[in-house]
């Protein structure tokens, strides 16, 4: 999102490389999709702006984007909207899957396109024009990221919200009351229900270390 703060540490920047030396480095990587999937503040953005860096290194041009601005309810609304609906109503379907594919498909044709980006301070959803033309890779970040269908490789964190509560304490970006530990609860359980997607695997129990399956 617009705004963010990205928290870089080693173990993100171990992640990227194995990542990168594993899968990508030998690759031609033309109109390539790479989805980085993990809970909350498991370091999904700042793998993702790694790998970009990584590509950029080798002459290859990547564009991220972060799938929090593609949800259908709008930030300032979300939770108002969760809790009218019910914690069940917490899962992939709150992402609008057309305005994603209309992205992708634009990214594979090499096309301009309106996307939504959020702004992470006034919480507003605005649209911006983005040309695809020239992009190599295309790297979706988000909870849910690892549900489009036409991606690539899948990176999937496991590092889930028990272990990351001191993070989200740390990065102060929201308040940490008895619903917002619902909606995380409720998050795990559908991020978990995706992991069989998942091509490589980020551990932190061991220093993020990359895995292969």
């Amino acid at each position: 999102m617009q705004g963010d703060i990205l928290f870089i540490n080693k173990n993100h920047v171990t992640a990227a490389k194995n990542i990168f030396e594993q899968h990508l480095e030998e690759k031609p990587l033309n109109k390539y999709i790479i989805t980085v999937t993990g809970e909350a503040q498991t370091g999904k953005s700042e793998i993702a702006y790694l790998l970009a860096r990584l590509l950029a290194a080798e002459g290859k041009t990547a564009k991220v984007l972060n799938m929090d601005s593609y949800y259908r309810i709008p930030p300032t609304k979300r939770q108002e909207w969760r809790k009218k609906n019910g914690i069940e109503a917490i899962g992939v379907e709150e992402y609008d899957w057309e305005k994603v594919n209309k992205t992708v498909d634009a990214f594979k044709n090499s096309k301009e396109v309106k996307v939504p980006y959020v702004d992470v301070i006034t919480k507003k959803v605005d649209q911006l024009i983005t040309d695809f033309k020239g992009i190599d890779v295309l790297i979706l970040n988000g909870l849910y990221a690892i549900a489009c269908e036409k991606s690539d490789l899948n990176v999937f964190i496991e590092l889930d919200y028990h272990d990351s509560i001191k993070e989200q304490k740390k990065s102060k970006n929201e308040v940490l009351d008895e619903w917002r530990m619902k909606e995380l609860e409720r998050e795990h359980q559908v991020v978990q229900s995706l992991k069989d997607k998942g091509h490589y695997f980020v551990d932190s129990d061991t220093s993020l270390e990359f895995f292969h399956v």
